[in-house]
């Protein structure tokens, strides 16, 4: 379950997108409007401290699939995956991640993957009570609930074309940055599928094969 705080963020989430987009190698520079972000879907953390988040955002016809992570202080020897901090109203300061490079947002991708979970259930707080709020982009593991999910060990990711890969010990991740909504894929595989409100065919995200 994701609790959403009213708060105020500073800068925004997509403003820092719109930073850290352009400086990747698997963004294509067109010189358009900046992104529209197209909505995005969340995971938990097990032990409530992180937040996981993965944005789509869309810019020059393209889609892209953005997973960060939130977190509450420096992770330890990942600035170069650092989009930037921000100030939360209610959290306080923030450090806001490349999720890929972030162990707690893999784990979590990979046991959904597993074990066929879908996105986090919402809630806004509200005058202290907690109001469900509708995920803008909805996901589900092709697993099995129950699957066996093993220990993992991830590496620092590398990312070549459109695609990032972790090596994670007992498997290899990899996340599509670059959406292709038309294109069919991952039916026979282990993976995370997709829909939002102007894509109703599942999309690939991404996948899971053994190291």
């Amino acid at each position: 379950m994701a609790i959403i705080h009213r708060a105020t963020l500073s800068p925004s989430k997509l403003k820092l997108i719109e930073k850290y987009l352009p400086v990747q190698p698997w963004f294509a520079k067109d010189g358009s409007a900046p992104p529209e972000l197209l909505g995005a879907y969340r995971f938990d953390d097990p032990d409530g401290e992180v937040g996981l988040e993965t944005h789509l955002v869309s810019q020059g016809g393209k889609v892209y699939q953005v997973p960060l992570s939130y977190r509450g202080s420096e992770m330890h020897g990942a600035k170069d995956s650092l989009l930037g901090t921000m100030e939360h109203s209610v959290l306080g300061p923030r450090w806001v991640y490349d999720g890929c490079a972030d162990p707690v947002y893999v784990a979590a991708l990979v046991t959904a993957i597993l074990t066929g979970q879908r996105e986090a259930d919402q809630f806004v707080e509200m005058d202290g009570a907690l109001e469900p709020r509708k995920s803008s982009v909805n996901v589900k593991g092709s697993g099995t609930p129950g699957s066996e999910v093993p220990v993992l060990t991830p590496a620092a990711p590398i990312t070549q074309d459109s695609v990032t890969s972790i090596d994670a010990g007992a498997l290899t991740l990899q996340v599509n940055r670059v959406l292709e909504p038309g294109a069919p894929g991952g039916e026979d595989s282990a993976c995370l599928r997709g829909t939002w409100a102007e894509q109703s065919r599942p999309v690939l995200l991404a996948s899971l094969s053994q190291a």
